[in-house]
């Protein structure tokens, strides 16, 4: 599979292989910044800043405390904002350079043989996305192979609410299972230069005015 990946971009394909083709293949059209995005990006960066270095939470965030407080009572040594990669026989590799995939852990902490890997959520929890977390895992478990076991959180700072999973050593071959039949679909897309628009109520909001079902708001 000659291209690379990240979980944000192999859910743009599943989203719309089209917009994939026109921004991250093409670089025709990008995707500008929303309200939306912004306050993510700034609670994610004040979530790190607590958690990671103990920073005081800003005063419009102070309701996000609690539900961050129980993160600093997990015991071991925290990683916040990990940045891990793999090449493409799935070995840890560095970050910037020679990967097949990579992604950023929000917070991870180790503890002997256990890890507990945290994504910050600004958003909805009515319909979380575990395959973040099974990406991550598999990441974890290839840089650091004192790891036999990992829990896994999707948190969502907003709603106060947490939505885990957790894995072992020995699920590594099913968490793969979770992605490589897209990730061939993405391989043939590439390979047969063939990328179909997927028309959802999300095209409104899609840059790509060039697509047949692009929609003015």
């Amino acid at each position: 599979m000659n291209f690379t990946w990240s979980f944000s971009s192999y859910k743009q394909y599943l989203n719309c292989p089209k917009q994939y083709q026109e921004i991250k293949v093409l670089k025709r059209f990008y995707i500008k910044p929303t309200a939306q995005m912004n306050y993510g990006n700034e609670v994610h960066k004040s979530c790190e800043d607590y958690v990671g270095e103990g920073k005081p939470l800003a005063k419009n965030y102070q309701q996000f405390k609690p539900v961050l407080d129980t993160l600093m009572e997990i015991e071991g040594t925290r990683y916040p904002e990990q940045r891990m990669a793999l090449d493409a026989e799935g070995k840890a590799c560095e970050y910037g350079k020679g990967y097949w995939v990579r992604g950023v852990v929000d917070l991870m902490i180790i503890d002997g043989d256990t890890a507990f890997i945290i994504d910050y959520k600004t958003g909805s929890n009515k319909y979380p996305e575990p395959k973040q977390l099974k990406l991550m895992a598999l990441m974890a478990f290839a840089h650091y192979p004192e790891i036999n076991r990992i829990k896994a959180g999707l948190l969502f700072v907003v709603h106060n609410s947490f939505m885990t999973e957790e894995y072992s050593r020995e699920d590594i071959p099913q968490l793969w299972d979770a992605f490589y039949p897209d990730l061939r679909r993405i391989d043939a897309s590439y390979t047969n230069d063939v990328w179909n628009p997927n028309p959802t109520p999300l095209c409104g909001w899609c840059p790509v005015n060039t697509c047949p079902h692009h929609k003015e708001r």
